[in-house]
């Protein structure tokens, strides 16, 4: 396996953006990856979250967890909440860098960007909450293929990993 650290499946080879990508990111410029799931139905499900903020090509942050799960936790929830934890972070930290976010939520993105309408209770929560955290900052949203957000995406899948449970002939179960 090609990671730094064979033991360790967060460290995936490239942090499961292609080196290809990162080459092409310029200095000053901060790149988001966020991605969220809720399982195993949606809605209803667990939903949990993952993010990765890379600066000047450099990882400089990451993180995941759990929202939480029931009545009102859905794929959608889940991804706002993966790029809002991030937006925090980038509202906290002062960055005046260049903001390029990449999910693969095609309704986070083109919400985010304004090209599509606003209509449920959850985009109506979380689109003026981000846009205040990102507020006064050069800010693009690009949807990218699931196959380019692997990091991300591996993260919100740990953070679900507790709620797996194994049978008696060792299948995933919940």
């Amino acid at each position: 396996m090609d990671r730094p650290d064979d033991n360790n499946p967060l460290q995936p080879l490239c942090h499961g953006v292609p080196e290809l990508f990162r080459k092409w990111e310029r200095k000053d410029m901060i790149s988001i990856y966020f991605d969220g799931l809720c399982r195993p139905r949606n809605p209803g499900g667990v939903a949990t979250y993952g993010y990765v903020i890379y600066q000047d090509g450099k990882k400089v942050k990451s993180g995941s967890g759990v929202i939480g799960s029931g009545a009102g936790m859905t794929n959608n929830v889940a991804e706002y909440s993966a790029l809002k934890h991030a937006a925090e972070w980038v509202s906290r930290n002062s960055v005046d860098d260049e903001i390029v976010i990449k999910g693969d939520s095609q309704l986070v993105i083109h919400q985010m960007n304004g090209t599509w309408q606003i209509k449920s209770e959850t985009s109506k929560k979380f689109v003026p909450e981000i846009r205040r955290l990102l507020e006064g900052r050069k800010t693009k949203f690009i949807w990218i293929p699931r196959e380019q957000n692997t990091e991300a995406d591996l993260l919100s899948n740990v953070a679900y990993n507790p709620f797996w449970k194994l049978d008696r002939k060792g299948n995933v179960t919940l």
